[in-house]
């Protein structure tokens, strides 16, 4: 009831409340869908409710906003349904179709209470988002750039984008560690959130900081594990997307799931559908390389082992006719030096015979022209101070001159010269 003050009604503001929250109850008696996005899920862990902010945007500016509940019991219902259908969880950002009661307490106010939601009216959005994100992407004329890129012929230094409690990940390492080849790969963690919307920014920071030393990286791998496809609508996130499309390094996924690729798998230069398929990619570039390599081994060697037993033949028929030519040579050879001592032999002693001759003649004739015997033949010499006359010019009227010959030496004047 109201009160009377200085001749006005007053009512308590209680009064007010609970007259709005009557009025509320009789005009909204039965439930209604609501479209909205939901900009903040404010779910409690320890009671399990919920208290959705929700909001409706114009132009990006927010238009109209509300209060909302979300029970624990109907929460985990809807949730449910809506991770089989959506293949995520609820969660901030996104947009609703749900059924509400509006409800007022005179304490909290007005607020509206959820009990179901349409998942396929979230479905339809994300699609879109989806949709968009290619699309822009395409505008962009970066959708195939990540593609083009050249890998490694063997692609053995991995920069991975995951966390190191991922069962993929573990998946992973226990494929390229246990191949039964031996191959061995350079390996190094950039820890990152792989799901929800915080898993965006992660992801882009891990990106970056690999850019910057990408002369030691090979390949990029973004993994992730488990068997459902709940919170993967991150990697359908443009921005994201764009970075995976412009890194400068092939950039490898595998995510974890088996139905419709996002769109950093489309864009990546090669998505595997699990890590351990993701690890056996690689490999099969090793074995790709190893197989026709270990056949060109054995064929070298096979190649290898005919040319040594066919040049041993030929080396073994060589060294039997090297040796059958050697001997018939050697034999001919000691003939020929036989031969050529006996003509050298005869050929010596009729040389040494005739110059013995000619030196014996020799000797003769130097005897007949030795001084003495020129004298003893009637020869003489003339000298005039001891040296041989040779011209009447030597000497004049008066000179002594001496003649030798044979047996004596005869001494003459000179009265008179004549030409």
């Amino acid at each position: 009831m109201a009160e009377q003050i200085n001749d006005k009604k007053v009512f308590t503001l209680l009064q007010v409340m609970q007259s709005i929250q009557q009025t509320l109850a009789e005009r909204y008696k039965s439930s209604f869908w609501v479209k909205a996005e939901m900009n903040k899920l404010n779910y409690y862990p320890q009671s399990g409710h919920c208290f959705p902010e929700l909001v409706e945007k114009r132009d990006g500016k927010v238009i109209a906003q509300v209060r909302s509940t979300l029970w624990r019991e109907d929460f985990i219902r809807i949730n449910r349904v809506f991770q089989s259908i959506v293949k995520e969880s609820l969660k901030d950002g996104i947009k609703i179709l749900f059924c509400a009661n509006i409800t007022f307490d005179p304490t909290y106010g007005l607020s509206l209470r959820i009990i179901d939601i349409d998942p396929s009216y979230s479905l339809g959005d994300l699609e879109k988002e989806k949709a968009d994100a290619i699309e822009k992407l395409k505008q962009e004329g970066i959708y195939d750039i990540n593609r083009l890129f050249k890998l490694p012929l063997l692609p053995k230094r991995l920069a991975i984008i995951s966390v190191d409690t991922s069962k993929g990940y573990a998946d992973f390492m226990n494929v390229i560690k246990a191949n039964e080849n031996g191959y061995t790969f350079f390996q190094m963690l950039f820890p990152a959130l792989l799901q929800g919307e915080k898993a965006i920014d992660s992801i882009i920071n891990q990106l970056r900081r690999i850019k910057k030393v990408q002369h030691h990286f090979d390949v990029v791998a973004i993994m992730r594990g488990g068997g459902d496809d709940i919170g993967l609508s991150c990697y359908n996130n443009f921005r994201l997307a764009k970075e995976v499309a412009l890194f400068p390094l092939p950039v490898i996924t595998g995510i974890g799931h088996s139905t419709n690729e996002t769109v950093v798998e489309l864009v990546a230069y090669e998505n595997a559908i699990t890590p351990t398929k993701l690890a056996e990619y690689l490999l099969q570039k090793f074995d790709k390389y190893s197989i026709p390599l270990h056949r060109a081994e054995e064929k070298i060697m096979d190649m290898s082992r005919k040319i040594l037993h066919d040049e041993r033949v030929r080396f073994r028929n060589a060294t039997r006719y090297f040796r059958s030519i050697t001997s018939n040579e050697l034999i001919t050879s000691v003939n020929e030096i036989i031969n050529l001592r006996r003509a050298l032999f005869q050929q010596t002693k009729f040389r040494f015979k005739s110059e013995l001759n000619e030196l014996n003649s020799l000797e003769r004739t130097i005897n007949n022209l030795s001084p003495d015997n020129v004298l003893k033949r009637g020869f003489s010499i003339t000298m005039l101070n001891g040296k041989a006359i040779t011209s009447y010019k030597e000497v004049k009227q008066g000179d002594i001159i001496e003649t030798k010959v044979f047996k004596g030496l005869l001494q003459s004047s000179i009265n008179k010269t004549t030409k």
